[in-house]
């Protein structure tokens, strides 16, 4: 009977074992570096400070070659200056930026996992403090994205990330005019871990 018992644990052991390394499900933490492109068509010259953020995403493997990545964070405060008053400090914005992308994994490398990407961003913009402006409240735009895993044991991962993410928004005065546009469009630089269940 013991040994009847032992054998189940072991065999439940390593069932878990191999249902871990074929589950869909992937979970990344990175943190990632905003580079703002700050393309302005405003008589102020904005521009948005660059910063880095955590993010968290998860994906979801179809087969082993193509999945589906929600990336996700809190709303993040981003400090604006305008160039055309010397660079000076002008106000503040949140943003909460979900991005979803579809995935193709390369396989035939040993030792690292390389993806490239391609979706679709979705960018929610709260407490807008710019005297005497607003914003729109929300931005849709295309995302590319590329990146490596390296696998350090058969679930954890080490992930570089890169991803061009278009982000803009209408500037208007206080009677609703529009000012220009204001396309943010950064560059994120992101390296994390990765859980695969």
């Amino acid at each position: 009977m013991k040994k009847i018992l032992i054998a189940a644990a072991v065999g439940m052991l390593v069932a878990g074992q191999v249902s871990a390394q074929e589950s869909p499900w992937l979970l990344r933490a990175r943190a990632v570096n905003l580079s703002m492109s700050n393309h302005d068509s405003t008589a102020l010259d904005l521009k948005v400070d660059d910063k880095t953020i955590p993010e968290v995403d998860v994906s979801y493997f179809f087969n082993k070659n193509v999945a589906a990545e929600l990336v996700l964070t809190v709303p993040q405060q981003q400090q604006v200056s305008a160039g055309a008053l010397g660079g000076a400090n002008v106000g503040t914005f949140k943003h909460l930026p979900p991005t979803l992308t579809v995935q193709y994994h390369f396989t035939n490398f040993d030792g690292y996992k390389p993806y490239v990407g391609a979706g679709l961003n979705y960018t929610r913009i709260s407490d807008v403090n710019i005297p005497g402006y607003s914003l729109d409240n929300h931005s849709y735009g295309f995302a590319l994205q590329a990146g490596v895993d390296v696998p350090l044991t058969k679930q954890v991962s080490l992930n570089f990330d890169v991803k061009k993410v278009q982000i803009q928004t209408g500037v208007y005065n206080t009677a609703g005019v529009s000012q220009g546009t204001l396309k943010l469009d950064p560059v994120l630089v992101g390296v994390g871990v990765g859980y695969r269940f």
